[in-house]
């Protein structure tokens, strides 16, 4: 399938990205740099890195798939979603920001232990513990995509396709850090945005508009209908299952880190305004690919439904315009896998190894530790992706999931409960997370996405030890109402 352009075109971009790597090696001087970029993310790199880092090859893959294999009816993963993004930005981002700094935390599981002042530590570890297995499943995830991607543009194994992709990526997260992956995230995040613009236009002008699309999918009984699915109303369990997607949003460490990152919290309006448009105009974009598919493709190109945009891009480009818009494809890959790989280096550099093995490491000592943490992450995400079964859907789908149970909750009531105690968030943490897996692995997540009884069971449990055992630490209590305070001014 690959010309020499589109491998031209593909290897500027890799050397465009490794150059980043480099460049912002010899700024990253300290730990707060390496994990947080200093706090000093500008409002275009924060809203378009938080963007990026969020949506991933499911943007470009997982939901155009879906949409062409199973119709419209997917496009509830895409509302809940985009309400997700918005609640997202305006109710966590400038509590979470303040909290972080007044607390002094580069981490989320250091910010749930300075905001409680968890006097055990376990609250730290546990988190760090949840975020480690759920980010290697999800970076597996983004390498799944990269895999695909080679194997479909260069005809090479999909085993070596993975490899390859893990390379370029662990060069320039383990070089430059969180400034390197946010400033990659800015121009990736961009490129996303051009691609599910321009080739969903382009094949709707070329492929007969909508009518074409209503024909194709009467001939293959695809439903266009967000609440009709082959000729029966979809059940509102189904529904409220697919638009929980959303629920995860307020869990996830990785999009979370961008919020803490901004230099200043008086802008996160405006990032906010900035990630709205972006979502809004890229999920509607995605499921435009999934249905101007079904009047391209007869049947799943190369064999696999997640591959729609791959091929639409091929067959509908010249190979110079079309290996730019394929270095979207990897752009949303990478864009999330850098940032998975950084935050699952933190907690075991900050929350494992400072915590546990070396109080007094120096700066220079935890940004190494960090690195090399990169490299083994990736590795033990890589062996998990060389199935070349690997679903990017699935695989995203349960390590949002887990994050969204254990996390989401205890995110949502350190920002606006004062009652909160470093108990009620540890216990709703590990039952939100249990409840979560359990559900998935006994088969119930075929009938409701496992986020939505992990996510209530921790709600629940930290409301009722709330109510036996509410915060009485004045310390905490003041923190809590000077933060509040502070938002105000």
């Amino acid at each position: 399938m690959a010309t020499v352009a589109t491998i031209i075109t593909f290897i500027i971009y890799l050397i465009f990205l490794l150059a980043i790597g480099f460049f912002f090696y010899k700024k990253t001087t300290n730990l707060e740099d390496y994990l947080l970029g200093g706090r000093s993310m500008g409002v275009w790199v924060t809203a378009l890195s938080a963007q990026a880092s969020d949506m991933s090859g499911w943007l470009l893959m997982g939901l155009p798939g879906a949409v062409f294999l199973y119709g419209l009816g997917q496009s509830w993963i895409a509302i809940g979603l985009l309400i997700g993004t918005v609640l997202n930005w305006l109710l966590v981002a400038p509590r979470l920001r303040v909290y972080t700094e007044r607390t002094s935390s580069l981490t989320l599981s250091s910010f749930f232990e300075n905001r409680f002042k968890d006097p055990t530590g376990l609250l730290r570890i546990i988190s760090a513990i949840i975020t480690l297995i759920f980010f290697t499943i999800y970076a597996s995830s983004g390498m799944a995509g990269a895999g695909k991607l080679f194997e479909a543009m260069f005809n090479i194994p999909y085993t070596v396709a993975v490899i390859g992709g893990c390379v370029v990526i662990v060069l320039y997260t383990f070089l430059g850090g969180f400034l390197a992956v946010c400033w990659t995230d800015l121009f990736q995040g961009a490129l996303m945005f051009f691609a599910i613009i321009i080739v969903p236009i382009f094949a709707l002008v070329t492929h007969g508009g909508f009518n074409a699309i209503t024909v194709a999918a009467q001939a293959k009984d695809i439903s266009l209908s967000l609440f009709d699915s082959n000729g029966s109303i979809v059940a509102v369990i189904a529904i409220i299952s697919t638009m929980a997607w959303g629920l995860g949003y307020f869990g996830q460490p990785h999009i979370l880190a961008r919020f803490m990152s901004i230099k200043d919290v008086k802008e996160m309006s405006r990032s906010t305004t900035i990630a709205t448009i972006w979502v809004i105009i890229s999920l509607f974009g995605a499921i435009l690919v999934g249905l101007i598919g079904l009047t391209m493709y007869q049947e799943a190109p190369g064999g696999d439904a997640e591959k729609v945009f791959i091929y639409m891009i091929v067959d509908l480009f010249n190979p110079w315009v079309g290996g730019i818009l394929l270095a979207a494809i990897l752009s949303a890959i990478m864009s999330t896998i850098d940032s998975q790989l950084l935050v699952s280096s933190s907690a075991l550099t900050e929350d494992f190894y400072q915590k546990i093995i070396n109080h007094d490491a120096s700066e220079k000592e935890l940004i190494w530790i960090g690195r090399l943490c990169v490299i083994l992450i990736s590795i033990i995400a890589m062996v998990l992706a060389l199935n070349p079964q690997s679903s990017i859907l699935s695989l995203v789908s349960y390590a949002w999931g887990g994050f969204g149970a254990a996390f989401g909750p205890v995110v949502l009531m350190a920002l606006f409960s004062k009652k909160t105690t470093w108990k009620s968030a540890l216990s709703g943490m590990v039952v939100g997370a249990i409840v979560c897996v359990v559900w998935k692995e006994v088969g119930l997540g075929s009938l409701m996405y496992e986020i939505v009884p992990g996510f209530i069971a921790n709600f629940i449990v930290i409301l009722v030890m709330n109510k036996l055992s509410p915060q009485t630490d004045s310390v905490i209590l003041e923190e809590f109402n000077s933060v509040k305070t502070s938002l105000k001014k």
